[in-house]
């Protein structure tokens, strides 16, 4: 999984153009304005083969007992709970101050690797005008400017080094290619930890009637007819709105991880309350991730006949996005439907990892655009000319031509179905990517 990185910091010590930096994005917003931040805000960085989450948190007052500096700590109690390792960011323009004591104070009674950073050290090349920075107690102190992007580089470096991340070619060796990892995705309480003791055949994973039983993400070894499988049981997601304990955000944290990093995600619907907002946005959020996911609704013994005619009309308009993915409809508790899930289960993983010849890619495309050209932009038609796999898990193809930027969603879905039909890419995603060629001509003097 990806390593967690924390920034915290007491108000307006850069943290959030700190972010902004190690994320290469705009998403904090940046202001000369103390307090600006106070939710925790979530970004992906990466640094050469290695990627990493990057937490940015508001102003810390650690002894903060009311108000909204009371749930500004909270925030970034959660978000040091959540990381594997810590970056305490201080001002070295405005220098030590009482609550960065405080804060040093509460890092080093944690005990989990902390990285002393000195932001808006521009220009200060003198050592001692950081010495001041070392009563903290933190060991050395690294200059940065976040603003102007001196040292970022060394600073990932620097927060990654105590994870031990191996290397990429460390990384490809220990990815066992014959293990499929399965991830049960879902709101609370539609019967994940039942379904994985079903398979089981114990009761491995504690399953009760209450919404919320499931905290971490629970990886079983599991093997069925010789296909070696690693369950993943995920804490339910609910409505952001909904979940008010901190134990359940870092939940929700573990569980978005967890879809990251498998193979097919199995989303699980409850038939008795049909499908939910939530249920629509945890299926974007996976297919978003580009994971091949199957999908199953759950509890089909507990309803009649009317009922499922409206859970089946709910699926159709609410997850039409999901066209795709094979659909199941089972009991856990009385192991209905089991069988033929798995099926689709083979059948999503096979489909992401399908190997797509070039030839056979360009002869499709070229076949389809005889059928029916792209549409006319202006004076130009865009010319596809040939295309190649790009990626797997997900499909990527990549179509090469001229003036590709003109293609239009219907046209590449209309692609899309002409691949998806000749491969038999059933539960997985499929991305094209279009690039066009360079002018040769553009540059020339005239």
């Amino acid at each position: 999984m990806k390593p967690v990185l924390a920034l915290v910091g007491r108000p307006n010590v850069g943290k959030s153009t700190l972010f902004n930096r190690l994320t290469k994005s705009r998403d904090a917003i940046v202001a000369d304005f103390a307090g600006l931040t106070r939710d925790r805000h979530y970004g992906n960085g990466r640094q050469g083969k290695h990627e990493y989450i990057v937490i940015d948190t508001g102003g810390f007052e650690p002894d903060a007992t009311s108000g909204i500096y009371k749930e500004m700590a909270k925030q970034t109690r959660q978000a040091v709970a959540e990381a594997d390792v810590v970056i305490f960011v201080v001002d070295a323009r405005a220098g030590l101050s009482a609550q960065d004591h405080d804060i040093a104070n509460y890092l080093r009674r944690l005990g989990k690797p902390c990285v002393l950073v000195a932001n808006k050290a521009e220009g200060m090349t003198e050592g001692h005008q950081l010495a001041d920075f070392y009563e903290l107690g933190l060991g050395e102190v690294y200059p940065v400017s976040a603003a102007h992007g001196q040292g970022i580089r060394s600073l990932v470096d620097l927060a990654l080094a105590p994870l031990n991340l191996p290397d990429e070619d460390e990384e490809e060796a220990g990815i066992d290619a014959g293990v499929t990892k399965l991830a049960v995705a879902g709101r609370p309480n539609v019967g994940k930890s039942t379904l994985i003791n079903t398979w089981l055949g114990e009761e491995r994973l504690v399953a009760f009637d209450m919404p919320g039983t499931t905290r971490d993400a629970i990886t079983v070894p599991f093997e069925r007819n010789g296909h070696r499988f690693e369950l993943i049981d995920t804490a339910g997601l609910r409505r952001r709105g909904k979940v008010f304990e901190a134990i359940e955000k870092f939940s929700v944290v573990k569980t978005l991880q967890a879809i990251e990093t498998c193979n097919v995600v199995l989303l699980l619907i409850d038939a008795t309350q049909g499908v939910t907002d939530q249920d629509a946005h945890i299926a974007g959020y996976v297919l978003e991730s580009g994971r091949a996911v199957v999908v199953a609704v759950n509890k089909w013994d507990a309803v009649d006949a009317y009922q499922r005619e409206l859970v089946q009309r709910s699926i159709e308009t609410r997850l039409a996005f999901l066209k795709f993915a094979s659909m199941h409809f089972i009991s856990a508790e009385k192991r209905q439907g089991l069988g033929p899930l798995w099926a689709s289960i083979l059948q999503a993983h096979k489909a992401a990892t399908c190997k797509m010849s070039t030839p056979v890619l360009t002869r499709l495309l070229l076949e389809a655009v005889q059928f029916q050209s792209p549409k006319r932009a202006g004076m130009f038609r865009p010319k596809l000319r040939y295309a190649h796999q790009g990626g797997m898990n997900p499909p990527v193809i990549v179509i090469h031509g001229n003036s590709l930027e003109h293609v239009t969603d219907a046209y590449k879905r209309f692609l899309e179905g002409r691949f998806r039909k000749e491969f038999n890419l059933v539960g997985t995603p499929l991305r094209i990517e279009m690039k066009t060629s360079a002018n040769p001509f553009t540059d020339k003097d005239k």
